[in-house]
């Protein structure tokens, strides 16, 4: 049974004895102190009121006590959280840029022979006397002495380049990568190399350019 119906069952049985006490009384009352039924009813009326409040106060306040002591209900606990999914996993890293292969350029440009053919040399001049392979457009003082060095000195050996030999001479030109293609040195050669002379050819042997 809980505190609460006990103590609703103590303050029910106060009552009664209160009610119990006031009969005695008003019996008394009457019979041996003589009163008249009014007076004597309306004292134990009283009576049973007084002790119906006292009563309870001193008899049931231990369950009263007991029943405001109680602990509360342990309030249940949350279920623990469902765990975590797993973190996906980290991305695989990006390769590293494969580093230049050997032999090539910035420009993707091949160093050296492996690209195209190189080009039949020569040891010196002929006769002892190189062209001026100057008056082809794009061939400086620079770019002269370095293709002599590569053993090419007149128009007739840079007029028979094929594709592959430009290709070889424009990769191996040192800081001048290309040049040969760009300016179109094989035409400008042919030209020369027939007797020919080209607009810039003419600047180059009148003095205005070099």
């Amino acid at each position: 049974m809980s505190n609460g119906a006990i103590g609703y069952t103590c303050r029910q049985k106060t009552w009664a004895l209160a009610a119990v006490l006031a009969v005695l009384v008003l019996v008394l009352l009457v019979t041996l102190a003589g009163w008249g039924l009014l007076p004597a009813l309306l004292v134990a009326v009283l009576l049973c009121v007084l002790l119906g409040f006292v009563l309870p106060a001193i008899l049931c306040g231990k369950a009263g006590d007991t029943a405001a002591a109680a602990p509360a209900a342990p309030v249940a606990e949350p279920a623990p959280a469902a765990a975590p999914v797993a973190a996906a996993a980290p991305a695989a890293p990006e390769p590293a840029p494969a580093a230049d292969a050997p032999g090539h350029d910035k420009g993707g440009a091949q160093d050296g022979a492996a690209e195209g053919r190189k080009p039949g040399t020569l040891s010196g001049p002929r006769g002892g006397k190189a062209d001026n392979l100057k008056e082809i457009k794009g061939i400086g003082p620079k770019l002269e002495t370095m293709l002599n060095g590569m053993g090419f000195y007149h128009f007739d050996q840079i007029a028979g380049w094929t594709a592959e030999e430009v290709a070889w001479v424009d990769a191996n030109l040192t800081g001048f990568r290309g040049r040969v293609s760009r300016d179109g040195w094989v035409a400008q050669a042919g030209v020369l190399a027939a007797g020919g002379e080209t607009e810039f050819s003419k600047r180059v042997d009148d003095g205005d350019v070099y």
